[in-house]
Order: C-alpha cells, then sequence, then structure tokens
C-alpha cells in the first residue's frame, strides 16, 4: 500500500498466501441507480503463489451481464509499459545515498535486503525512497513465491474480451508513491527492513479474509495500519475512493454497465467504494 503499515501496502499491491480452490468466494455487490444503472464491483488481490479458481456462478453472471470492465490499470498484463513509469518516475540527481535515508540501527537490514535481492552497493542510491522500498519488497515478495502474474486482476482480464477502462493506469498509480512528503516515503522503507517475523502468518490471513469475503477483517487491517497515519491514508486510500466513485458515477451516466475489479482494500469499511456509493444514493447490494 505499510511495521503494519507495509501489510497495507501488500493489500494494495502484492499480498502474498493461497487458500484451496473451493474456498475462494471474493466480495462482489451490485450498484443500481434510479433509471435502471447497475454496476458491479469486485475485490481482487494483485499477486498469489499460484492460480486460484476465483470465479462462481454470481461473478460469471455479473461478467456476462456488463459491456465495460474498469480495472485500475487497463494494461494490467502489459509489464513493460509498468516497468517503463517505474523507471521513468523513480530516479532524481542530487539525492542522499540511501544509507542515510534510514535509521542507523536499520543499516545492517538495508544491506541484507540489497545483498538478498543481488543489488550491490550503492545501487539504491539514485532512487527515491519509495521507489527503493517497492525493489526491496518485490525482493521480499519473490522470496515468498507470490507473482503478480498470478493476480485475480490480470485473471478477470485475460476472461474480459470487451472494451475495458481504467481508474489509474500504472503510471498515475506510482505517481501516488512518488508525490509522497519524504518522511512518508522513509516510513515505508522503514517498514519494508523491520517486517515482523510473523509477517508470513499475518498475509496469509489476510490473504484467507480476502477468499472468503471477509471485509471486516480487511477494514480492520487498514484502519490499525492507517490510523496513525493521515497523510498516507489520504494518498494511498481515500483520496484515490474518491477519484474512482466520481469516475463510475460518470460512466453510469453515458449508460456503461461495468464491471469494476479493483483491490479489495478499496472495498472495505466505511471509506470503501460500496459505502462512499451508498452514501451518494445508490442502492448497493452485497450479492457475494
Amino acid at each position: 500500500m505499510f511495521n503494519r503499515l507495509f501489510s497495507l501496502l501488500l493489500l494494495f499491491l502484492a499480498l502474498a498466501g493461497c487458500a484451496r480452490q473451493e474456498d475462494v468466494h471474493p466480495g462482489l455487490w451490485l450498484v443500481e441507480g434510479p433509471k435502471g444503472e447497475k454496476a458491479w464491483l469486485f475485490g481482487t488481490i494483485h499477486a498469489l503463489p499460484k492460480p486460484v479458481d476465483w470465479r462462481s456462478n454470481k461473478v460469471d453472471a455479473a461478467l456476462h451481464a456488463a459491456d465495460l470492465l474498469v480495472l485500475e490499470v487497463a494494461d494490467i498484463r502489459d509489464d513493460a509499459k509498468t516497468a517503463k513509469a517505474f523507471a521513468e518516475l523513480a530516479q532524481s540527481p542530487g539525492l542522499p545515498p540511501i544509507a542515510q535515508r534510514v535509521p542507523a540501527d536499520l543499516r545492517d537490514e538495508l544491506q541484507d535486503g540489497m545483498t538478498q535481492g543481488g543489488l550491490k552497493a550503492g545501487a539504491l542510491d539514485p532512487f527515491e525512497t519509495w521507489a527503493a522500498a517497492l525493489m526491496l519488497q518485490n525482493t521480499s515478495a519473490a522470496a515468498r513465491t507470490s507473482d503478480s502474474g498470478n493476480g485475480i486482476d490480470r485473471a478477470v482480464a485475460e476472461a474480459w474480451s470487451g472494451p475495458v477502462d481504467e481508474f489509474e493506469g500504472a503510471a498515475a498509480q506510482l505517481a501516488i508513491f512518488d508525490r509522497l512528503p519524504e518522511p512518508e516515503q522513509r516510513a515505508l522503507l522503514k517498514a519494508v527492513l523491520t517486517e515482523e517475523p510473523n509477517r508470513e502468518a499475518q498475509l496469509r490471513d489476510l490473504q484467507k479474509a480476502w477468499a472468503r469475503g471477509d471485509m471486516d477483517l480487511i477494514a480492520r487491517v487498514t484502519d490499525q495500519d492507517l490510523g496513525q497515519e493521515p497523510a498516507l491514508r489520504e494518498a494511498l486510500l481515500l483520496a484515490r475512493n474518491r477519484a474512482w466513485t466520481g469516475k463510475l458515477e460518470g460512466l453510469l451516466a453515458r449508460g456503461a454497465m461495468p464491471f469494476v475489479a479493483v483491490g479489495a482494500a478499496h472495498l472495505a469499511g466505511k471509506d470503501g467504494l460500496p459505502a462512499m456509493l451508498a452514501a451518494r444514493g445508490w442502492k448497493v447490494t452485497r450479492l457475494q
């Protein structure tokens, strides 16, 4: 999204773990308007160690009825495009060495993370702090064997044959991190370097919550992780959800019937899309 702060980032970007296929029933909502408008909201997970069977009769019915797929990033399968967007944002001249951007007592952990990722001394120095954090987190995720190629957003895109729209796009999504003030960027990097020993168990619990559609647990984790970090909560969750709600309403006003597939954290709790849409007068019904 991340020491618990980063568990939320993982919800947004690369939550690891795997549930038995027969247990996978992610959250699904129907949104209806007074003039017959319809949309569906489906909670996804962006990385898994192996594929899972995410489809159900209710999900298939929604996909069949929809005429537009809306993702966070339309070109979710275009890794080269995402890498290009990262490269364009990730580096800046004149940055202090990365070791000077972490507390002195975490420099050994920084070196261990770089060694684990095959990074030579100084390799992260040209990168902005948020980018270094994501690069080190990717190394950690790879060690857990999670793979964005097994993400449910990609699976939905592969199952869909019609038009696709997006809420953000890769460049805009990465720009959210790029715009974070330096203290918040350093908080992300510190979180990566101080992952708790029980992180694997936490991630498995979160993945199981996604698989069974336990939005209450996901909302509690979100509140715990960002409750004391208002700037991160605004940047990573609230501002995005408000923007997405506005775009979805625009699509509905134009007559589209979209199937919206986004990270499950964006659908949870009082600040999730279902709650925001209900507060704006839409009828929102939980289907699964």
